[in-house]
């Protein structure tokens, strides 16, 4: 059986899902330079990560693809002909090489932890940075950037498409309909705010509404911290728009001062300890929320510590 089949059918029984951890923030916890997103010189040490996710107990893992646009290398120059003259000769095609190196990835670790049955996510981010919904594209421009992405991840062979971290709903629904485009199932993930709705302010309700009408499968809270993302948990679970989900990030995000060095490193992660976050995952599986999983500064500890804590629960 296809992979999404089974995650669907566990979620028709009302089972809860384990979703993996940080990927970008522990590879630099783990001393992997961030440039290129460790999938040049790092390949092993990422695979060897999702490896452990899965090890830890985790139903869907996601692709080291977030923030993986042509945006991340082209924003860097004034214009085209600038890149041209003073960039690398392969900047244009760099992220869709990534993409699909990322892919082939978590597949090869699928297939080496002997667990067939996960699905791997195709994760797509905001085209700009995830915490500044004011740089968001409109949303027609955003179907078609993130049209391209899901495309490419889609021929290299993910399971579904993860939409993570939307932070407002234009780009969030031109998102979910590019991706869709694709014929493969898309869950959407929205920052939130202290407030429990989207980062940019609005309704988190009224989001997961448009991206479901538009045909999202899943809509999940995600890329703020435990405390936030328990409040849009209450959020999603009175709107009922199920099935819903959550993973939070832990600590405190340190970054550098130089966008050229940019690496998601979370400082503090120490004060949500895997016993105290897999706690607060249990209260959002009791809200209703089916997809558990961590987002920056959490580790295969963290999703193992989850895992044990749900497990045979509804």
């Amino acid at each position: 059986m296809h992979p999404y089949a089974i995650l669907r059918e566990r979620l028709e029984r009302g089972e809860t899902l384990i979703l993996d951890g940080g990927i970008g923030s522990e590879l630099v916890r783990r001393g992997v330079r961030w440039r290129d997103f460790g999938m040049r010189t790092d390949t092993t040490v990422v695979q060897a990560l999702h490896e452990e996710y899965l090890a830890a107990g985790a139903d869907v893992i996601r692709t080291n693809t977030f923030q993986l646009n042509r945006r991340t290398y082209l924003n860097t120059f004034r214009d085209a002909a600038h890149r041209r003259r003073i960039g690398a000769p392969d900047l244009e095609q760099r992220a869709p090489m990534l993409l699909r190196r990322a892919v082939a990835l978590a597949k090869a670790a699928r297939e080496r932890a002997w667990r067939p049955e996960v699905a791997i996510a195709g994760v797509i981010s905001p085209l700009e940075h995830c915490f500044r919904p004011d740089l968001a594209p409109p949303e027609q421009q955003a179907l078609a950037e993130h049209g391209e992405l899901a495309t490419i991840l889609a021929e290299a062979g993910v399971d579904l498409v993860l939409l993570e971290a939307m932070n407002t709903i234009g780009e969030a629904c031109g998102a979910t309909a590019g991706a869709l485009a694709t014929g493969k199932p898309v869950w959407v993930s929205f920052a939130v705010g202290a407030d429990g709705n989207v980062l940019s302010g609005e309704s988190l309700a009224d989001a997961a509404r448009a991206v479901r009408e538009i045909g999202a499968a899943a809509v999940l809270a995600s890329a703020a911290p435990p405390e936030d993302v328990s409040r849009a948990v209450e959020r999603l679970a009175a709107a009922g728009h199920t099935p819903f989900g959550a993973f939070a990030h832990v600590g405190k995000f340190d970054p550098p001062s130089w966008k050229f060095d940019f690496f998601p490193q979370f400082a503090m992660t120490e004060t949500w300890p895997p016993e105290r976050y897999a706690a607060e995952a249990g209260q959002w599986q009791a809200r209703s929320a089916r997809i558990v999983g961590g987002c920056c500064g959490t580790s295969p500890a963290h999703t193992r510590a989850v895992k044990a804590a749900l497990a045979g629960t509804r």
